[in-house]
């Protein structure tokens, strides 16, 4: 199934069973569900959460909760910036510096609770989470369509802070874990674990995670548009 009409299709079964939460509609967003919540407290019952010190996250509505149980958890959170538009693109959740966590890990909260910082100043990352319109049992992972997350993942790779044994969670609503099987490209990032509000799936993904950045899938205007991999392409 070509990716875009699977979209559409989760958004819309989403929408209609009555499973979406705000923000609404569910279309063209990472969608947030009914049992969120759920899901995110099933992802603190893992080992591999138990073992991570450092979580980097998206910041979209449905990990709101996964964002606000790692600081509570005295784990370092990484957010990037809104389309790594800027040179210093993640900022830094450092539980020991924030006094109101539940405003520092909404979007707003965390542009100013948050340090910007360079990927050279991050600490190597324990735990991926990423926000998904569909998932497979398999680990294949479809977003909203603009590859931030992956680019995000393989930036990461480039600096030697996330590598093949890092663990990479999304979670998700029972109705976005699909069978249709999902066209993927190298620079796709496989999901290790699903976590839905009733469940957890260890995937079957046989993918290896990207090596780094696949610089002919970027043209250059999005090139021009993301200042470290601009400077990372000239060094």
């Amino acid at each position: 199934m070509e990716k875009q009409a699977l979209r559409e299709r989760v958004w819309d079964e989403l929408e209609e069973s009555g499973a979406a939460r705000f923000p609404f509609p569910p279309h063209g967003r990472i969608p947030n569900f009914a049992g969120a919540d759920a899901a995110a407290d099933r992802l603190a019952d893992l080992d591999t959460w138990d073992s991570a010190d450092t979580v980097k996250a998206n910041p979209d509505a449905p990990q709101l909760p996964v964002r606000r149980a790692a600081l509570r958890a005295g784990k370092t959170v990484y957010m990037a910036v809104p389309r790594l538009a800027e040179e210093a693109c993640f900022l830094r959740l450092d539980p020991d510096e924030i006094e109101d966590i539940d405003h520092a890990t909404t979007v707003g909260g965390s542009a100013e609770a948050g340090v910007q910082v360079g990927p050279e100043d991050l600490d190597p990352v324990d735990l991926v989470v990423s926000g998904s319109v569909a998932v497979t049992e398999r680990g294949e992972r479809v977003g909203k369509g603009e590859g931030y997350s992956d680019l995000e993942f393989a930036l990461l790779r480039e600096f030697g802070l996330v590598d093949d044994d890092t663990t990479t969670a999304t979670t998700v609503h029972e109705r976005q874990v699909v069978d249709e099987a999902v066209p993927t490209d190298a620079h796709d990032v496989p999901i290790d674990r699903i976590v839905t509000p009733e469940r957890t799936v260890r995937t079957s993904s046989p993918a290896g995670k990207p090596a780094g950045i696949d610089w002919d899938a970027l043209d250059d205007e999005r090139l021009a548009a993301i200042p470290v991999l601009d400077r990372l392409r000239g060094a």
